[in-house]
């Protein structure tokens, strides 16, 4: 009797046990969470409404803020994952913000005023980083040609900014090795490369990016031979030597405000603005990437651009319990 009494003792314990590691298991999937399209859906359901209005506000007063915002959110997503740590403020040096890979970048006021506004409605909900993504799809949706896509949400935002962490930014003069490197190492294929780079169909660059591809080219000490010469005259006199570094120029010759394949078609043709567009084509993969959108039987590109948008926004990403919902997007708590 006593050895039946243990025996169920013992059945009763290894249940308990498996019940008790079955929880675990939940919990540890609840601790990473998901994201998904719709996440505010019930807790927040007019965020995404109220975003795209303030987006849509700020690329009616400056279209240029339709490449900033699609910007922003890159730089964000490839420093720490998506996690909205671009746009901390401390008043310090050291923060995030003011890496040199970060130079040029802007927007910090439209998230702003979109977190503000999302914050009035449902406050401490939606994170920053969620705000950032979506601002990025509504501006391409914005901008002359675009097309809206779905974009998954559900990230929370990260406390730190440190400027160290953004070291390993993609830099406009870097080898098409270094670019497939970086990109590989965050999860991103050569197509996603292509893809991202071609954000670059809207918007404008300065001068300061251009003085090393036009002057002070490392192979030839001069300009670098892979721009067409018909294009050379037309880039220096936009940017000549002793110029003014702030002064400005479309990424995108010709269609610089219409959201389309020529920047491939450009860079395929010598007609690349930076020097980081242009390396695209000088490698078998992306060359191949290239091509496959200029061909007679091209896929969507816009279908395939949102779709790297996606997968880029998925990188690091903190959901479930970890990161925080900072209620000032500028401040670190």
């Amino acid at each position: 009797m006593e050895r039946c009494v243990m025996f169920l003792m013992i059945v009763l314990m290894m249940m308990s046990c498996s019940c008790l590691s079955s929880s675990t298991t939940t919990a540890s999937h609840d601790h990473q969470g998901k994201l998904r399209v719709g996440f505010y859906a019930k807790t927040c359901p007019k965020a995404e409404t109220i975003i795209h209005e303030v987006v849509r506000e700020a690329v009616a007063a400056d279209e240029n803020n339709a490449p900033v915002l699609l910007r922003l959110h890159f730089h964000d997503c490839f420093v720490q994952g998506c996690d909205g740590s671009i746009l901390i403020d401390k008043g310090l040096a050291t923060d995030e913000k003011h890496a040199f890979g970060h130079q040029g970048v802007r927007g910090f006021d439209v998230i702003e005023r979109a977190k503000a506004e999302v914050e009035g409605a449902c406050p401490g909900v939606v994170s920053c980083a969620d705000i950032l993504a979506l601002a990025a799809r509504d501006a391409v949706a914005l901008a002359k040609g675009g097309s809206r896509y779905e974009v998954e949400t559900g990230r929370r935002d990260g406390v730190v900014s440190d400027i160290r962490l953004a070291d390993d930014m993609p830099d406009v003069a870097d080898s098409i090795h270094i670019l497939r490197t970086k990109f590989s190492h965050k999860g991103l294929s050569d197509k996603d490369l292509v893809l991202l780079s071609a954000a670059h169909t809207i918007g404008t660059t300065a001068c300061f990016f251009m003085t090393q591809r036009l002057y002070q080219f490392p192979a030839s000490g001069g300009s670098d031979p892979s721009i067409n010469p018909v294009f050379l005259p037309e880039l220096k006199s936009t940017c000549p030597k002793d110029g003014d570094a702030n002064v400005r120029l479309a990424m995108d010759r010709g269609s610089e405000q219409t959201f389309d394949n020529q920047i491939l078609k450009n860079i395929r043709s010598g007609f690349a603005v930076l020097q980081s567009d242009a390396s695209l084509y000088q490698d078998k993969a992306t060359k191949s990437v290239i091509d496959s959108y200029l061909g007679r039987r091209s896929p969507s590109f816009q279908a395939d651009f949102a779709a790297s948008m996606v997968k880029m926004g998925r990188i690091g990403v903190l959901t479930g319990s970890r990161g925080t919902i900072r209620r000032v997007c500028s401040s670190p708590n």
